[in-house]
């Protein structure tokens, strides 16, 4: 598919899901403002120049407005206009039962998981309006669907991209502008780090093909969501997890 003069936002774009879909991106042509709070983000955007396209980054928290309105303001002074965001950012938490978990804990996973998708989202549709057109996928995950033990709150923030984008999508089902999400099951990537091995070993004795998701299946879904073909679907939710998923 080609991106040919899109531009395109990819929050936690620093390794990862993140990187593998701005790198899906770069070589189809697309522009990219990448945001993450690691400055190693840096090394990704020397890495996507490569391609020939125009590579922006922010480094930032991206639960902080100000981070959001730092990258719209990249979009109105250097761009035309934005068609792509991917909301990927976003953390494991620790590995403990609801009632041992720190509330400060709850909050850290919330804000990153899910008040980051609002920000971005919030600030961001303006910019599409004013040219109709825009494409927004958000990285939710198979525990948004059906809730992981020892996980509540990634569970829980997951759960509320999935209503987010749902309700977004609703609300701008009468423009060109189409919002969905993706739920994944566990992807080799380096948030398996933050869980223990024996919860990595629950994940994956639930995926019926038997082995994890790589990071390029990701980035190939979240392409065709991302381009101008995927036009009939919005407030969807896509699965890809090994048919892990039951609904």
């Amino acid at each position: 598919m080609s991106f040919e003069n899109k531009l395109a936002i990819v929050t936690g774009s620093y390794q990862g899901l993140g990187k593998g879909i701005a790198k899906e991106f770069a070589k189809n042509g697309s522009n990219l403002i990448l945001v993450d709070i690691d400055e190693k983000v840096k090394t990704t955007q020397e890495e996507l120049k490569e391609y020939g396209n125009t590579v922006e980054i922010i480094i930032g928290d991206v639960s902080q407005e100000s981070t959001a309105k730092s990258v719209m303001n990249i979009v109105e002074t250097k761009f035309t206009g934005l068609d792509i965001l991917v909301n990927n950012a976003g953390i494991g938490g620790i590995n403990k039962t609801l009632w041992e978990l720190p509330s400060e804990e709850f909050d850290r996973v919330y804000s990153i998981n899910l008040k980051s998708v609002f920000l971005f989202c919030k600030y961001a549709v303006p910019l599409m309006l004013k040219n109709n057109y825009g494409r927004i996928v958000n990285i939710a995950s198979i525990a948004g669907k059906e809730g992981n033990p020892n996980a509540s709150a990634y569970s829980a923030t997951k759960a509320g991209v999935i209503g987010l984008t749902k309700s977004l999508g609703k609300e701008l089902s009468k423009t060109e502008i189409r919002v969905n999400c993706i739920t994944p099951a566990v992807v080799n990537t380096s948030i398996l780090d933050e869980f223990t091995e024996e919860h990595i070993n629950y994940m994956i004795e639930k995926i019926p093909i038997g082995r994890t998701g790589e990071i390029e299946e990701v980035a190939n879904m979240v392409s065709w969501l991302s381009s101008e073909k995927c036009s009939f679907s919005t407030g969807a939710v896509f699965d890809i997890s090994g048919g892990r998923a039951t609904y």
